[in-house]
């Protein structure tokens, strides 16, 4: 199971949704089994089965399901992702709680797959973003990375990224990196806005420098710039359009807040084929 799903997590989305108790689940007869399947309605990659599963197994750990895919898959149209055959009521309680946390994490491995495969073969690696669902930052990233983009840094607590507001307050560049090096091993990366902000920041010798919404030929003069002496991350207004051409540029990353912000949830649907009582 990945790092990301605790138990902690699952029942915290459950009692969000089911609260004091599943009204409407209690009308069906408590010994009755059943069997669901779930469906994609679109093509996808297959993102977040351990939470799905987790979510039946707070419910029912009698609960049993069989996956037809493979985290990581894509999955066109119509494919049945997984079978279930348990407690009807278990199965009925858990899932809009399940297919909210299996059709979100897959959106953002779709998203991720489709930048990755957009730089394919440049050598530049594209890099998520703080702009998560509140709790969910570590399931996301981990989507991300199950689509085939990167990680930047998890939260506030292990990078240091100086911006236009921290150098204002430091009063420079300079001051904001010195300042930073108090936290020796943690990775201090500056963003700029200009050539000169460039300049300036590499005097200063942090680990990576962020480009902030530089044209196309301003990154190519930024990679001619710093001759592979610091990394170099583009980031701001990019999109499939055109992430090849900045990719093309030299930069070593892009990071895109959109792979775990702008999402259209994967469209999936739960269908209950057979119920009967237990003997």
């Amino acid at each position: 199971m990945p790092n990301s799903v605790s138990t902690a997590d699952i029942q915290h989305f459950l009692n969000e949704d089911v609260g004091s108790g599943d009204l409407t689940a209690a009308i069906i007869p408590e010994n009755l089994r059943a069997q669901a399947q779930v469906i994609t309605r679109e093509t996808m990659v297959v993102c977040g089965q351990e939470w799905f599963n987790a979510v039946f197994a707070a419910l029912d750990p009698a609960v049993n399901i069989v996956w037809q895919v493979t985290e990581g898959d894509t999955a066109i149209a119509g494919t049945r992702l997984c079978s279930l055959d348990g407690n009807a009521r278990a199965l009925l309680t858990g899932e809009r709680t399940a297919l909210n946390l299996l059709q979100t994490l897959s959106a953002t491995a779709t998203v991720s797959r489709r930048y990755a495969d957009a730089v394919a073969g440049t050598g530049c690696k594209v890099l998520d973003t703080r702009k998560t669902l509140p709790g969910l930052r570590k399931a996301q990233k981990y989507a991300v990375a199950c689509g085939g983009c990167h990680n930047h840094r998890i939260g506030l607590h292990d990078g240091v990224l100086i911006k236009e507001n921290h150098i204002i307050a430091a009063g420079s560049i300079a001051n904001a990196v010195k300042a930073a090096r108090q936290h020796p091993g943690i990775p201090v990366e500056v963003e700029v806005e200009s050539l000169a902000e460039l300049t300036e920041a590499l005097a200063a010798k942090p680990e990576r420098i962020m480009l902030d919404n530089f044209t196309l030929d301003d990154l190519r003069s930024a990679v001619a710039l710093t001759a592979g002496a610091v990394g170099l991350e583009a980031s701001g207004n990019i999109s499939l359009a055109n992430i090849r051409a900045i990719a093309e540029t030299g930069v070593d990353y892009i990071s895109i807040g959109a792979l775990t912000k702008n999402l259209q949830a994967v469209d999936l649907s739960m269908r209950i084929q057979l119920a009967q009582a237990y003997e």
